[in-house]
C-alpha cells in the first residue's frame, strides 16, 4: 500500500483481482447483489478489469448515470425496505413499517437511502425523517432522488463486497 493511500483502495486488493477474474456469471451475481439492474451489471462486467477501487466506483457511477427508465425500474424493485434489529422496541418497529408502507404506496417501490456518514444509532431517524420529507415529492422527482440514493447504496455496496472483504466469495454478495 502506498502512504497515505486508504485500505482497500490500492490496485493489487485481492478482492478486487478475485472480482476482476472471477467468471463473468459470477461477476454478475455479485454486482446484481449491489444493484439490481442486469443492464448496470452486465456493463460493468464488460468493462473488466478495474485497476482500482476508484475506478471500479467512476464506472459504477457512469453506468448509474446512464440507467433507462426501466433498468432503474428493476433495481428499484429489487430493493427491498430495511426493518429493524429484532430486539428493538416495538412502537420503533410499527412506525417504520407505516412509513415504509406509506411510502411504497405512494410511489410503488421500496424506499432507498444511502446512510453512509451516519452511525447506526442514527439510522431510524435518518430514515423515518427521509420518507416523511420524500412522501410530498411528485413522482418524477422522487425518481432522481431515489437513483442518486440507489447509487450511494451501490457504491457502499460494492465498496464492502469487494474491497473490504476480500476473504468472501465473490460471487456470494447478498444484500
Amino acid at each position: 500500500m502506498l502512504p497515505g493511500q486508504p485500505p482497500g483502495r490500492r490496485g493489487g486488493a485481492p478482492g478486487l483481482a478475485r472480482f476482476n477474474t472471477a467468471a463473468p456469471t459470477a461477476a454478475e451475481a455479485t454486482l446484481l447483489s449491489c444493484c439490481g439492474s442486469r443492464r448496470w451489471a452486465q456493463r460493468m462486467v464488460a468493462h473488466r478489469p478495474y485497476p482500482d477501487l476508484d475506478a471500479l466506483l467512476a464506472a459504477s457511477d457512469e453506468a448509474g448515470y446512464d440507467l433507462a427508465h426501466a433498468d432503474l425500474s428493476e433495481a428499484l424493485a429489487a430493493e427491498s425496505s430495511a426493518g429493524l434489529h429484532p430486539g428493538a422496541p416495538h412502537a420503533a418497529h410499527t412506525a417504520l413499517s407505516a412509513a415504509h408502507a406509506a411510502y411504497e404506496c405512494r410511489f410503488g417501490h421500496a424506499f432507498v437511502i444511502c446512510l453512509d456518514g451516519y452511525r447506526p444509532e442514527e439510522y431510524l431517524d435518518q430514515v423515518l425523517a427521509g420518507i416523511r420529507a420524500r412522501l410530498g415529492h411528485e413522482p418524477d422527482e422522487e425518481r432522481a432522488v431515489s437513483a442518486e440514493q440507489l447509487r450511494g447504496l451501490t457504491r457502499s455496496r460494492l465498496t464492502h463486497v469487494v474491497a473490504n472483504h476480500p476473504e468472501s466469495d465473490v460471487a456470494g454478495a447478498s444484500r
